[in-house]
């Protein structure tokens, strides 16, 4: 089947999965290592990504971290959302915790997409048009945050419900581990831009997970300023006292 016959959820599933194998080509090639590797990795899979992607679809408008931005998609219902490399440093120092995010957002929604992960063993691809039901939850509350910096908020909400703190690379790697039951809660508040959680988030809401701001309002997409700086993805079962207890921080 050709790209531009797919559905857009067979399309971002089928790049974000080839472009994690390039991704692991490029690793394996033993040429780069370290932040050039990073460097490596993301040119590669983002002039991939960008090309089939405008190819397959070229009446819609395109956002990636490392393409230069035409806001002339904020003029456009549909906008592709992607991150050909999210967890840059994850990749290059050869960790697991790194992924492909491809997202579709329609009318500033995060409607469809997938998050490859390419470093698990062979590969894994969520992706919003095969939900599957929930893993079930923990006792105590695990709460996936930045493995070098986590934000305190997320400390903070942690400690008041008796949770416990998971440290982990990239933000898709941190939201997947909530859709595969590794973790309840991903609380961010660092600072994120929309290619970090378009795909991400389109893949949460379709396996039934709450996602937001962290003070409760909607994820908006392809806005001319991309800053999105926090979110809550969440088991729905913990998402109004996650949300309450936030509140209380400010």
């Amino acid at each position: 089947m050709t790209h531009a016959l797919m559905s857009d959820a067979e399309l971002a599933a089928h790049l974000a999965q080839v472009a994690g194998r390039i991704l692991l080509d490029v690793r394996a090639s033993g040429v780069f290592e370290g932040k050039a590797l990073g460097k490596a990795g993301d040119a590669t899979a983002n002039q991939f990504l960008c090309h089939a992607l405008r190819a397959a679809r070229p009446d819609d408008g395109l956002l990636s971290e490392e393409e230069k931005d035409d806001t002339a998609r904020c003029s456009m219902s549909r906008v592709w959302i992607v991150d050909p490399v999210d967890g840059t440093r994850e990749y290059g120092e050869e960790r697991s915790d790194w992924a492909v995010h491809v997202g579709l957002a329609i009318d500033g929604v995060a409607t469809t997409g997938a998050v490859a992960l390419p470093g698990l063993d062979g590969g894994v691809v969520l992706r919003t048009d095969e939900p599957a039901p929930l893993p079930a939850m923990a006792d105590k509350p695990r709460l996936v945050v930045s493995r070098t910096r986590p934000a305190a908020e997320a400390v903070a909400v942690s400690e008041a419900i008796g949770g416990e703190l998971v440290g982990m690379g990239s933000a898709g790697a941190k939201a997947m581990a909530v859709v595969r039951g590794e973790a309840e809660i991903y609380l961010h508040s660092g600072g994120q831009y929309e290619w970090d959680s378009c795909a991400p988030v389109a893949v949460a809401k379709a396996f039934g997970l709450h996602c937001s701001r962290i003070d409760g309002s909607p994820m908006v997409y392809n806005q001319q300023d991309t800053y999105l700086p926090d979110l809550l993805i969440c088991r729905p079962e913990w998402a109004e006292r996650v949300l309450a207890e936030v509140s209380k921080l400010s």
